[in-house]
């Protein structure tokens, strides 16, 4: 089993019962319900109009024969059976226009009713990918949730827009004609039957074998789009290491497995219709070969064709729409496996909103494990007063990070409480939760757009000089005046076209900007070059008159004028003071500060 293969297996994907599957699709076709009836109507008008006008085909080949006298001869009555032959021809003509109008207005409310649904099922399965937990994301490739939210709500677009009211169409049609045939010839009609038959026992089978080529077809596709997605985030590390050749062997096996998947799909449906219609033709056979026998005329000769192909036509053409079923079911699926992901951090129902920060902080008794049993916070207790500025230091993977994560709420605790002014934080809203902390992390994320845009996040209530005073604040100003833009200079994706320290002092802006009562920075000078970072010390001693600091951060000479510095080993609290009386202590942190500080 591939890494890509595992990663679908942790969302749980599982198999739906189809009635519970068409149970939960009613949630959505429900609210357009009338608009699919509506839709319907015409489509039986449509299906009478197709179902009688091989009646008005019967008719003028009934009336043939008269034309010939009328060259011959100029009888009188012969003109009279041309003038039937011009009016029937007329109707047909006009039941052929009303026909088109009819199929026209039905594509149109169909259309309409069916992006609304899709347009509320994918708002539903991104707004559900927003409430899940960071730990949640981590599990799932961006890949396959991009796959989800697009290429899976096309193929339910299909189902609503097209397949599910023509399936019905198509239902009805070899209903209303076979009652047709039953009429003109019930013998010859029973005939068809037994080919109908056949029909559908073909098509049975194909059902179950398209299905789980459909399945398969899904997984590789999804793995695909996450294999290119992180290769594509990836390729510097690629190149600078040649492993360009490595990956496209890897990539050849993704598209080889695809190309194999979609090749079965093509050769059973290679199969499917060409059996179709080797019982189509038989079926006409049959139909003059029996005629014949009985003496049936010209005109019920030919209405009978007719309707042979009115027959099997709508048949051959649930050929397609089982394709569409298949894969709708199968995205329908995946789509609703991702939904019934429970997010892991919700507020809960007696959450309660929360004006203003006074900044006290508090972990008391604190367990935490991103994967059961193996837990990475041990027992953690400290108290932070307002105001004040701490610092988190220790080795990689000591958990400093990790209880920055938890203060927001990126991930929910297994034991003990996380308290902000003696409030439980679980029992404040997230939403308000997260307004009032400010967070500055080392891996600084832009958004394509302006630098306004990525400044503001697109709140609009702010001015420019709001804005500005904020870039000024975190001495941002400095090259947002020398381009040439401004504000409006243009941000591509990642924001690659600026440097690591310039992309900081915007998320620094950004922070600024929101004014929180809580700010947390995580490594936020890490990548940052000296002279940049002297800029960033002096916005700091500012910032930290905006309320209680949290810092994680390597280079020992950042925090030493913190009030308190909390040290970290394996997930425990082992050390707390300031730089000071942590170095008297000639502890962990003592040897630490030896470490880097050894020159002087």
């Amino acid at each position: 089993m591939s890494v890509y293969d595992k990663t679908e297996s942790l969302k749980g994907d599982k198999k739906i019962p189809l009635p519970i599957l068409f149970k939960r699709l009613w949630y959505y076709i429900k609210p357009e319900i009338w608009w699919f009836v509506f839709a319907f109507l015409f489509i039986i008008v449509n299906v009478v109009i197709e179902a009688i006008m091989p009646q008005f085909i019967s008719m003028i080949v009934d009336k043939l024969e008269f034309v010939e006298d009328l060259i011959e001869t100029g009888d009188s009555a012969a003109v009279n059976n041309l003038y039937y032959i011009i009016i029937v021809a007329i109707g047909y003509l006009v039941l052929s226009v009303v026909s088109f109008i009819f199929y026209y207005i039905q594509g149109i409310i169909l259309q309409r009713s069916g992006q609304r649904i899709i347009y509320k099922l994918r708002m539903e399965v991104f707004e559900h990918i927003e409430s899940m937990s960071q730990n949640q994301l981590n599990d799932m490739p961006v890949g396959s949730l991009v796959t989800r939210v697009t290429n899976y709500t096309t193929s339910m677009s299909d189902l609503f827009t097209n397949v599910l009211v023509n399936l019905l169409k198509n239902i009805l049609m070899v209903v209303v004609v076979f009652i047709m045939m039953m009429i003109l010839s019930w013998y010859l009609a029973l005939v068809q039957v037994g080919f109908l038959a056949a029909v559908f026992l073909i098509s049975y089978i194909f059902r179950v074998i398209v299905y789980r080529i459909f399945k398969k077809e899904r997984q590789y596709v999804s793995e695909m789009n996450a294999f290119v997605n992180e290769n594509l985030s990836g390729m510097k590390i690629t190149q600078i290491f040649n492993q360009q050749k490595r990956k496209e062997n890897e990539f050849l096996v993704k598209n080889e497995n695809l190309r194999k998947t979609r090749y079965q799909v093509v050769l059973a449906f290679g199969l499917y219709r060409p059996l179709l219609t080797i019982l189509y033709y038989g079926a006409i056979v049959t139909t003059f070969v029996l005629g014949m026998q009985s003496e049936m005329t010209a005109a019920v000769a030919v209405a009978f064709y007719l309707y042979v192909s009115r027959f099997f036509n709508p048949v051959q053409s649930i050929a397609d729409q089982l394709n569409a079923i298949q894969k709708a079911n199968s995205a329908s699926e995946r789509l609703f496996n991702l939904l019934d992901i429970d997010p892991q951090v919700l507020d809960r129902p007696d959450a309660i909103e929360v004006d203003h920060f006074e900044g006290k902080i508090e972990f008391r008794n604190v367990w935490f494990a991103y994967e059961k049993d193996n837990w990475i916070l041990k027992d953690v207790s400290f108290v932070i007063q307002p105001k004040q500025t701490v610092a988190f230091v220790g080795a990689t993977g000591a958990g400093k990070t990790t209880i920055l994560g938890l203060i927001v709420r990126n991930f929910e605790i297994q034991k003990g409480q996380i308290l902000i002014d003696d409030i439980d934080i679980r029992d404040i809203k997230i939403k308000s939760l997260r307004k009032k902390i400010g967070q500055m992390l080392q891996d600084v994320f832009l958004f394509s757009g302006t630098m306004r845009n990525n400044i503001t996040l697109h709140d609009e209530s702010y001015t420019d000089e709001q804005v500005m005073q904020a870039c000024r604040y975190v001495n941002a100003d400095s090259f947002i005046n020398k381009s040439e833009k401004g504000l409006d200079e243009i941000v591509i994706e990642r924001g690659e076209n600026f440097s690591q320290g310039q992309r900081q002092l915007i998320s620094f802006a950004r922070t600024v900007l929101s004014e929180p009562q809580i700010l947390v920075l995580d490594e936020a000078t890490a990548n940052i070059d000296t002279e940049t970072e002297v800029l960033i010390q002096e916005s700091l001693e500012k910032m930290k008159n905006i309320g209680t600091m949290l810092i994680v951060a390597h280079r020992l000479s950042t925090i030493q004028k913190a009030d308190q510095i909390i040290v970290l080993q394996h997930g425990e609290v082992i050390e707390n003071g300031n730089h000071q009386s942590l170095l008297k202590q000639k502890g962990f942190y003592y040897k630490l500060y030896k470490l880097q500080f050894a020159d002087n």
